[in-house]
């Protein structure tokens, strides 16, 4: 490792070290995971050389850096004093009468030439380089499950002028505190690393294992429990990557990052390696199988320097039981012009801009409504962006819009979920609008577009049919060319806010032969006119969200074609880009983490550990999908299509939110059944209908269960490949 410069990584240059930072020592770190390569890295090039590192300089310490960057010396730190130690200041390794005395736990590596200890002297930490065999020094073996020895020392009267005593006071806590979550977070990378090799493993035996007369790959259960190992897989390299991006920049997190990025990472590590081990049936519990090793090595990893649950209760203390995402206060003063070039505006200043409006214009008792908001309620709202010239944020100035680039729109959308903006009625704006303008003739850009951003027309989206939700090529819903006009007849269902709605973009059938994707024609309806029926659909919580929509010999004039006859299937294709990662935004999971704290914080559950326990899984788990969402959202940013990976976004959001609103339900007691209550706090709170709310969520927009099947063959190349 020396000769490689591993250990030169951390090392600072004015002690001949590349100082090359934590980035390059975790791509280190997942490299040997992937490989399950035996050098003990984190142990003899990450923590030492990180602790110090982290001392004040002198001729001592940088001598000590240059003897192990050289491999002159093999040195280990020895801090740990229990199972499960987190804080390196309780230090129970005293100095009695110029001895030491105390016990040293988990050390790694067994056989080194000496060890970087702390101890307590008169109150003080100190650190000292203490080299093998000295007087007073019993050393015994811990086996470990992955083939590795630890040490455990046990200080009975070792004579403290056999140490070199190298740092004292709160340096020495300080140097300890960095090093050891250095070292988590390359245990990250090597987890991460490890679950990399896992995956791959089981992916060719799920493609070359052959049962009942076809790849095991094939079965969906099978591809189901991959796609879910997967998505622990991604958000675990998300919460990484996006760690170190910002350490990078700013040390000040580290231990926020160090127990997120642990936590993550262990938690996803040992789902892949069960996985990976079911998935290779009897072989995988072999000993000559290499996913055993890989799951060893997951599993001490995972343990050592503290397992996922701990660094969830500590990530929580750090972060605070409220914590949540919520917005910060907008600033006093901001002027709000219709009209300015967005792109040259400083980010801060520009989203410092929209929060401000959205705090003095935006409908208080319109922030973070449970359901979807009707027409008439946010009518208003919706007259207010237009006047201001901001109700399309995304169109191209030529039309009306803000033009904002990607990046911008991104910072404007998430602006307003911060703020807890309710979603109107807009898929004029972020549907119809943008195809239009692609595809669109120059009559239906010139008639239509204008009329969207007055408010005149309000559009929704027919596509599915009772027979054609997530199969939706198999609609029915038929259009007969008759002269100039088509004759339309046939069913929609589940139409959002249709009953709100004055016009319709469609989904018909323009060729029963052609196969099922083929004959599909794209159309724009009027719903005033003659033959349609709509009929709301009253939901579980009561609401009336959704609408069957019936049509009954509709004419439709052929001026109403959105591009070419029977190619609606790839305009439809188009639209999916916006909904794919809007529907996977942290959007409503913040906001249903937010209701819970406030309604732990009025029941005083904080105190209890075991909602602690289940509060901080979830806090990160937030955290996480917003690391993931950010991934995506850079080749928005980069105006990139967005790829095939983007529905594990959705699939894990959706989960997410259903598990903290249930979650709710059970802290509320009684009240998680019982609708509104004012028990908890003034305001009011209702409980089942942030349930109700979160339940619909892993059904629209393509079930989880179809999302899994697009991952599986898309991303994964397991099974029967899913038609474009």
């Amino acid at each position: 490792m020396a000769d490689l410069g591993w250990v030169t990584a951390l090392a600072p240059e004015s002690a001949d070290g590349l100082e090359l930072g934590l980035q390059a020592a975790a791509s280190i770190a997942e490299a040997l995971g992937r490989h399950r390569a035996p050098e003990p890295y984190i142990a003899l090039a990450v923590q030492p050389v990180a602790a110090l590192a982290g001392l004040p300089r002198s001729d001592d310490i940088d001598a000590l850096i240059r003897q192990l960057c050289s491999g002159e010396r093999i040195a280990a730190l020895a801090w740990q004093e229990s199972a499960g130690q987190i804080d390196a200041r309780e230090c129970g390794t005293t100095n009695r009468e110029e001895k030491l005395y105390g016990e040293k736990r988990f050390v790694m590596p067994h056989d080194v030439d000496g060890w970087l200890l702390s101890f307590e002297n008169a109150g003080r930490l100190q650190l000292a380089w203490m080299p093998a065999g000295v007087a007073g020094l019993r050393q015994s073996a811990i086996p470990c499950a992955d083939g590795g020895i630890a040490a455990h020392l046990t200080l009975d009267g070792v004579p403290l002028e056999s140490l070199t005593i190298l740092c004292d006071g709160d340096a020495v806590a300080r140097a300890l505190e960095r090093a050891n979550d250095m070292a988590r977070i390359a245990q990250g990378a090597e987890l991460v690393g490890i679950g990399r090799q896992l995956m791959d493993l089981t992916l060719t035996q799920l493609t070359t294992r052959e049962q009942f007369g076809q790849a095991i790959g094939n079965f969906q259960a099978l591809q189901h429990r991959a796609v879910d190992a997967m998505i622990q897989l991604e958000l675990a390299d998300a919460a990484l990557k996006e760690g170190l991006d910002q350490l990078a920049r700013d040390e000040r997190e580290l231990a926020h990052w160090a127990s997120r990025i642990k936590a993550r990472c262990a938690h996803a590590a040992m789902v892949v390696a069960r996985t990976a081990i079911q998935l290779h049936g009897a072989m995988g519990y072999t000993d000559e199988c290499d996913v055993t090793l890989h799951f060893k090595r997951a599993l001490f990893v995972s343990g050592w320097l503290g397992n996922a649950q701990r660094h969830r209760e500590r990530y929580l203390s750090l972060a605070g039981a409220s914590a949540s995402g919520t917005a910060a206060a907008p600033a006093a003063r901001h002027t709000f012009p219709r009209d300015a070039d967005w792109e040259q505006m400083p980010e801060d200043e520009f989203r410092g801009m929209l929060r401000a409006f959205f705090a003095q214009r935006y409908p208080d008792h319109l922030r973070n409504i449970p359901r979807r908001v009707r027409w008439h309620e946010i009518r208003d709202w919706y007259m207010t962006l237009s006047g201001q010239g901001w109700v399309a944020p995304g169109w191209p100035k030529e039309y009306g819009g803000m033009g904002l680039s990607p990046t911008r729109l991104l910072a404007f959308v998430e602006e307003q979920e911060r703020h807890g903006v309710a979603r109107a009625p807009d898929m004029g704006i972020v549907m119809i609008g943008p195809l239009l303008m692609r595809y669109g003739s120059d009559e239906q850009k010139q008639y239509y577009l204008p009329r969207i951003l007055a408010g005149e027309h309000v559009w929704c989206q027919g596509y599915s049919e009772p027979s054609a939700g997530s199969d939706l090529a198999s609609l029915r819903t038929e259009a007969v060319l008759d002269g100039d006009t088509f004759v339309v007849n046939g069913q929609k269902i589940w139409t959002t806010l249709a009953q709100d709605a004055t016009h319709m973009f469609a989904l018909v059938r323009t060729a029963r032969l052609a196969k099922k994707q083929e004959g599909i024609s794209f159309v724009l309806i009027d719903l005033a006119t003659p033959g349609i029926t709509i009929r709301p659909i009253r939901d579980i919580g009561g609401h009336e969200e959704f609408c069957e929509v019936f049509f009954d010999n509709v004419r439709v004039p052929v001026a109403n074609l959105v591009g070419v006859m029977n190619e609606g299937w790839q305009v439809a294709k188009a639209l999916l880009g916006f909904e794919r990662i809007f529907l996977g935004s942290p959007k409503q999971c913040r906001f249903a983490l937010q209701q819970l704290a406030e309604l732990a914080a009025d029941r005083a559950l904080p105190r209890d550990g075991a909602f602690r326990a289940r509060y901080a899984e979830l806090m990160l788990d937030v955290e996480d999908l917003a690391s993931l969402y950010a991934h995506f959202a850079d080749y928005v940013k980069r105006g990139e299509p967005l790829p095939d990976a983007v529905s594990m976004l959705k699939v894990w959001s959706a989960d997410t939110y259903q598990r903290i609103s249930f979650f709710m339900a059970e802290c509320a007691d009684e009240h998680g059944g019982t609708g509104p209550t004012t028990d908890f706090n003034e305001a009011g709170t209702d409980v089942p209908a942030l349930v109700y709310f979160s339940i619909p969520s892993s059904i629209y927009g393509g079930s989880s269960e179809i999302q899994r099947n697009i991952l599986a063959s898309r991303v994964l190349g397991l099974g029967k490949k899913a038609k474009p």
